[in-house]
């Protein structure tokens, strides 16, 4: 029992180490980030904590479908336009984003400290219909225009934007109608990649489908040109200069690296069902403010002190235990936080201190039973193991209904769009599962690493220390 419990206290040790790496404010190496796989996109993984709308502030943008002539805009429709909408700000990197429907064709969209707003939008209002575009040959003297921004009308679509729709010049070509190839459907992936010299271009791949009429159409028109468009503006004019069988290429311009990403973006999740348009856009500042943060956090901090400062006088001994094992629980927090990521807000700050009170009730609970159990004459290994195992039963049942109270909640966040919920509830719930960890494992390795010696006997007759 001894050397199993050595054992646990020497990973609760490293765990606290690897716990307090984690946390501290410090640029992580890259090599730590890129473990984090289940963090998407690649290009956004980093250890920092996520801060909502509330916190930092953000852009409020809601979109306003407008179909074309003729086209009828159905429920499903906007349900479609909004899935997208959100995968979109989602590839973004934005941290807590919400996406919701108002009324039969809005869509309001929330988007906490993002660095481009400008460009942010431009994603999540564009078409992103993907065409290749076939133009002839790089010599024929009518299209002499045909390069990056250039505004075409293609066969794939009936009815072109206007200039106000799409900010692009007029179109150079009034009278001519350039024959799609191929669409985005036919797309597999896309994705940024960086030359020598750090310009960025998109690299993408084609499905089986696609990648056969790539190959059979370049292999048939080597010498011309084969124009990349989306939303009916080039994005590259390249020339063929050979057949390209596997299906895979590369669209080069002058982009920056966050318009290379809104376009990799858009090209990977696809045509919007419905054009959208800004009907209002607005920046919204963090709620709370600096000096509004800076106070939560200071309330945040005594009460823990205080809560600490309770354990250490009241319950003695037993209680110093159970505050370092209630500052590995603060510190779980904050690393799960950074590492899932949970972006933090106020309502999951009130998650949080919530989840630590359970905590030290847990703690509550063990101490008075072995406190009874010692008055009845137990030794004190005895009363330790007492303690936990018979208060194990209450802290289980006052925790799972919490757990289902917190799925009620997620549920109701997820269906309703009730961010500030959803925030509170998964804090929460991630603080009662943490809270149960440290209260029985963390907190019995100490107490076993103290009490379960013979040495450790001569304890039981100093009723103080104890807090009998």
């Amino acid at each position: 029992m001894r050397n199993r419990n050595t054992v646990v206290l020497a990973l609760i040790f490293l765990m606290a180490l690897f716990v307090l790496w984690v946390d501290l404010p410090i640029e992580h190496p890259r090599w730590a980030k890129q473990l984090l796989f289940w963090q998407q996109p690649a290009e956004y993984r980093d250890l920092k904590i996520k801060q909502g709308l509330d916190l930092q502030g953000g852009t409020q943008i809601l979109l306003e479908a407008k179909p074309v002539p003729g086209q009828k805009v159905t429920a499903a429709d906007m349900e479609a336009a909004k899935v997208i909408v959100d995968r979109r700000v989602n590839a973004l990197g934005v941290t807590e984003p919400l996406v919701q429907l108002q009324g039969e064709n809005r869509i309001i969209v929330e988007l906490p400290g993002i660095n481009n707003p400008d460009q942010a939008v431009q994603t999540l209002r564009s078409t992103g219909q993907l065409e290749f575009v076939e133009i002839g040959s790089s010599t024929t003297p009518q299209y002499p225009n045909v390069k990056q921004g250039t505004y075409l009308r293609t066969t794939n679509n009936e009815v072109v934007p206007d200039k106000a729709t799409l900010g692009k010049t007029e179109h150079p070509y009034p009278d001519v109608v350039f024959k799609t190839i191929m669409t985005g459907r036919d797309l597999k992936t896309a994705s940024v990649v960086l030359d020598r010299y750090s310009a960025p271009s998109i690299s993408f791949e084609l499905s089986d489908n696609g990648a056969t009429i790539f190959a059979d159409y370049t292999a048939k028109h080597i010498g011309d040109v084969l124009a990349i468009v989306l939303d009916n503006v080039v994005l590259s004019a390249p020339r063929i200069d050979s057949a390209i069988p596997e299906g895979k290429g590369v669209i080069e311009g002058k982009f920056t690296r966050d318009e290379a990403d809104s376009l990799a973006v858009q090209m990977r999740y696809g045509a919007l069902p419905v054009a959208l348009e800004i009907a209002n856009r607005r920046t919204i500042g963090a709620t709370l403010g600096a000096d509004s943060v800076r106070r939560s956090v200071t309330a945040g901090l005594i009460g823990l002190a205080m809560v600490l400062l309770f354990m250490l006088v009241y319950y003695r001994l037993p209680g110093a235990l159970a505050s370092v094992a209630l500052m590995i629980y603060a510190g779980l927090n904050l690393a799960l936080y950074k590492l899932m990521p949970v972006t933090l807000t106020l309502p999951g700050i009130a998650g949080f201190l919530l989840s630590t009170g359970m905590a030290v009730d847990a703690n509550i609970l063990i101490f008075e039973r072995m406190k009874e159990e010692l008055r009845w004459g137990r030794t004190l290994r005895a009363a330790v193991d007492a303690g936990f195992n018979r208060a194990w039963t209450s802290i289980f049942d006052s925790n799972l209904s919490t757990l289902i109270t917190c799925l009620i909640l997620i549920l109701f966040g997820r269906t309703f769009g009730a961010q500030a919920v959803l925030g509170f509830a998964v804090n929460l719930a991630i603080g009662v599962l943490i809270s149960m960890f440290t209260a029985v494992t963390v907190t019995r390795t100490f107490m076993r690493a103290v009490f379960d010696r013979e040495a450790a006997e001569g304890l039981r007759a100093k009723h103080w220390l104890l807090g009998i």
